[in-house]
This record gives C-alpha cells, structure tokens and sequence, in this order.
C-alpha cells in the first residue's frame, strides 16, 4: 500500500492505494503550529481508525502548497509510517510539457491536476481543470496535452470569510445553493452571490479561454471540494472529480517508482 498527501492550504487531504484501488482517505486541517510528532499521531489514528495498520505502507507521495510544513510532513512520514515520500519538485518525472513562462511557478497542485487530467481525460482536445481550493485554479491543456497557461481567481471559502470578517452584521453561511438567485432573507443573498456568483465566473472564463483557444469542443473538468454545488449551477462544467489531484500523485507515483526500479 501507498499513501497520497496534497498538502494545501486550508486542508492536507490522504488517500491510501492498495494497487489501484483506494482504501481509506482523509483530511485534516493545515496547521503551520503542528508538529511532525502532533501530524504523525493524527494520522497513525486516522489509519488504524479506518482499518489500515502503518506496517501495510511500503511507500508514499506528497504535493504541497505550502513550503513551511513540508519538512513536517517528511519528518512525519519517516518517524510514524517509517516511509521516505517523493514529492513534487523539480526533478521528478512527469511528463508535463510545459510552456508556463517560468515552470518553477506553477504550483505542485497544479501540475498533479494536469497529470491527472491528461492520464484519464486526454482525448485529443483541450481540457480546462477547475480547481475549487483556497484559490480557484483554471489550467489551460492544449489538444496536443501541453499545459498553456491558466487562471488564478479567489477562492469560494476565502471569499465568504472576507465577506464575513469585512462587515458588521453579515453572518457565516453554510456554502449552498438557495432555491432562488433572487433571495429574501440575508443568509440566502449571501448563498445566491456566492454559489451563483461563481457559477457565472466560471462560465464566463470558460467561453474566454474558448475564444482564445479558437475551439469549442472542450472538455472541462472540476475538482476540489466545492465542486459539485457550482457544477449543479451551470452547464460549463463537464466532469466533477473530486479524486482527481490524489489519483494524479497515484500516477506520478508509480511512474516514478518504476523508473527507480530500471
């Protein structure tokens, strides 16, 4: 078995492979105050918890976003689950071909979700990836599964919090739909901005990026863990795949083993 970590910014999200198959997966908050030791109990119980026993991991993967945590998350996985992971930094195979201005740039999240969407979407036509994280993420893939750029938009939850902590009286909200855009109570104006508002960002830098890319058949997918309420709220989300980022760091993972092996 092989554990998966995408360390992000508000959540570090786990995924445990046996072969293909996913067993268990789980996320904790990202704390910058947590120790390897605090990480490492946590995730020792989250395992065992879900029926996985530390001994069965003979390997691991991680991304991260967040610089400042990584050594945490290596010292963890060594001292609790006694694995050295691959992580997703220059050096590591794979197979992205990129023409980002500066490839260094492009967040490890990011280039994972391309992966992922070229090894289980690649089609011979472009692909737009959707991230709904603490930022909202577009990646632009060319037809010949080239990543060519993207789109980096507020994210729902951040949003809603500077709503929130920028006023007075407005409430915290549940992130839902409500039945009307045209809402009669404060709770629900706050849900129609925000779950319709970002339908309509969406689907406005998709048909941009159309234009742009002078081709209308697209495909688009969403991932990211508000996902399912914007693709309920507009046509210009084709797929929603919540798994996507932990099965690309899969992919990466067994690509990258195998070449150890040769």
């Amino acid at each position: 078995m092989i554990i998966c970590i995408d360390v992000g910014n508000t959540n570090i999200k786990y995924a445990v492979f046996d072969g293909q198959k996913v067993v268990l997966t789980f996320r904790v908050a990202t704390d910058l105050k947590r120790t390897s030791d605090e990480y490492g109990a946590q995730v020792v119980q989250m395992l065992v918890g879900g029926g996985v026993s530390p001994a069965e991991l003979t390997g691991g993967i991680f991304s991260s976003v967040v610089p400042s945590i990584d050594y945490t998350v290596e010292r963890m996985l060594a001292n609790y689950l006694h694995i050295r992971p691959m992580q997703i930094a220059p050096g590591l195979k794979t197979g992205l071909k990129m023409r980002a201005d500066n490839a260094r740039e492009v967040g490890a999240d990011r280039i994972v979700n391309n992966v992922a969407a070229i090894a289980k979407y690649g089609c011979g036509k472009p692909l737009i990836v959707v991230d709904f994280g603490t930022a909202t993420t577009f990646n632009i893939i060319s037809a010949q599964n080239e990543f060519i750029g993207g789109v980096i938009a507020p994210g729902i939850k951040g949003s809603l919090d500077s709503l929130v902590s920028g006023t007075a009286r407005l409430p915290r909200v549940e992130i839902e739909a409500p039945p009307s855009v045209i809402a009669t109570n404060t709770v629900t104006n706050m849900q129609a901005g925000i779950v319709f508002g970002f339908a309509g960002l969406v689907e406005y830098i998709v048909k941009k990026i159309k234009k742009e890319l002078k081709a209308a058949d697209v495909l688009t997918i969403a991932t990211g863990g508000f996902s399912e309420i914007i693709a309920k709220e507009t046509a210009y989300i084709d797929i929603v795949d919540k798994m996507l980022t932990l099965n690309g760091l899969k992919y990466l993972y067994d690509l990258n083993h195998s070449e150890e092996e040769i």
